[in-house]
């Protein structure tokens, strides 16, 4: 199987700050999605919306079935796929994904990927036995919701947790995660959060931990990073590791321990220098952390979370200000283009008035994409959206002209400080807009990103 080479992308970073770490009364999430450098990622608004008992969903590889009321979500996805490498509802749940390899063999037969399960998949009955490990509720009518997306289905971070591994149990995990010939298959990492805490999850084929955050910061980075500090876990986990002669089943089980690969790849090895720099530049600020701070992190090059290296590269950013008070709203700033250190972070509301920012959604191409057509991805199609197109110009000109090059620069920093000042007078009470123009918010910013590279 071509599963993993030295040439695969490993270096996507999630972090995430739950008070007091947070500067501010808030969990703080940031994500860097790192991918083949000259894949599009667009930003997709999907309303809330309610179906018809019994339709079925078209994700990137299968049909799942469809539930009947579907959360507002916010998306930031490779344009080729359905899925999701990080977003956030309407209700302050915030998701990423990353890629991770372990013991478990990792098949390259189509089920969900690990982006559809972010944002996908029902949770029927017969796949929810293992709630009680999670502490959930087991009531039969919990479990015949079921909940279709992650984000969509879940009103907080332990409930997106209980959709995925539900969608684990039932699909599997499976299919190439690269628009290319070559299959590039792995298995996933997330975090989840919400206005309250976060949780890490790590999964293993059908198998999976997870790590609740109450307080203070944590990040992950494309590999095993659950030790023993396990607040729930599939019920055959240990069973199933000691099975394979993993564990002896006596005394302490360390996951990242037990499921981690016994020979790490080179590039696997480089990935834990990244988390150990990441946890670094996250326990210098602790206290102190906010989106600014955030922001920082993921423009951090010498640590490698700002990514730009054979032939992979940051290809959008996200980081979310979700505060403890329910009556504020929680805040969303999305890059919408390739490498933080020359991009701006948007803020995106969920409110009255929010619609599709055309600028950023790729060209769609029906029955003829060469995701739909099989075999899959035997040609290229052009998914530049008009934020992606203007900002390759820019970067291009700040490469090639010094001074202009930085004069453009300078107006992203503008804009994004003009972003980051009207958030902080929006959560001090400072600012307060009608609701239309708190949903237009985002557009309002790509429009003006858009004129400064015109």
């Amino acid at each position: 199987m071509a599963l993993w080479s030295s040439d695969t992308p490993c270096s996507c970073d999630c972090f995430v700050s739950v008070p007091p770490a947070s500067a501010i009364p808030a969990v703080i999430f940031a994500k860097n999605s790192d991918r083949p450098r000259d894949e599009v990622q667009e930003v997709v608004f999907v309303p809330a919306g309610t179906h018809t008992p019994g339709s079925r969903l078209q994700c990137t590889y299968i049909e799942v079935e469809q539930v009947s009321k579907t959360h507002a979500v916010i998306l930031s996805r490779p344009s080729w796929l359905w899925g999701a490498e990080m977003g956030a509802n309407e209700h302050g749940v915030c998701i990423g994904n990353e890629a991770v390899w372990t013991k478990e063999p990792v098949g390259e037969g189509e089920a969900l990927l690990g982006m559809d399960l972010l944002r996908c998949g029902p949770c029927p009955p017969s796949s929810c036995g293992h709630t009680r490990s999670l502490g959930l509720s087991t009531d039969p009518g919990y479990s015949l919701l079921q909940a279709r997306l992650a984000l969509e289905r879940s009103s907080s971070a332990q409930e997106a947790l209980h959709v995925i591994t539900g969608l684990l149990e039932h699909y599997g995990q499976g299919g190439s995660c690269r628009e290319d010939t070559t299959p590039f298959c792995y298995h996933n990492t997330f975090l989840l959060a919400d206005r309250t805490e976060a949780w890490v999850l790590e999964t293993a084929g059908r198998l999976w931990a997870a790590q609740r955050i109450q307080e203070g910061a944590r990040n992950i980075s494309n590999q095993l990073s659950i030790g023993t500090d396990i607040s729930a876990e599939h019920p055959e986990l240990r069973t199933h590791a000691q099975a394979q002669g993993w564990w002896g089943g006596q005394g302490t089980f360390d996951f990242a321990q037990v499921f981690s690969l016994t020979q790490q790849p080179v590039r696997m090895e480089a990935a834990k220098a990244r988390f150990r720099a990441g946890q670094e530049l996250l326990q210098q600020q602790q206290g102190g952390i906010t989106a600014e701070v955030m922001m920082g992190i993921l423009r951090n090059k010498e640590s490698g979370i700002c990514m730009d290296s054979g032939g992979f590269r940051t290809t959008a950013s996200m980081v979310s200000i979700l505060p403890r008070d329910p009556i504020q709203p929680c805040i969303h700033f999305l890059t919408a283009t390739p490498d933080p250190s020359r991009s701006v972070f948007k803020p995106f509301i969920f409110g009255v008035g929010v619609a599709q920012a055309p600028q950023v959604l790729s060209p769609t191409f029906g029955a003829q994409d060469p995701v739909r057509t099989v075999p899959r991805f035997q040609t290229q199609v052009d998914r530049r959206h008009t934020l992606y197109r203007g900002h390759q110009e820019a970067l291009g000109l700040m490469e090639r002209d010094q001074d202009q090059g930085q004069q453009l620069q300078q107006k992203q920093q503008d804009l994004e400080q003009e972003g980051l000042e009207a958030v902080r007078g929006l959560l001090a009470g400072e600012w307060a807009p009608p609701p239309q123009e708190l949903g237009g918010l985002f557009q309002a910013f790509v429009e003006r990103e858009s004129q400064a590279y015109a």
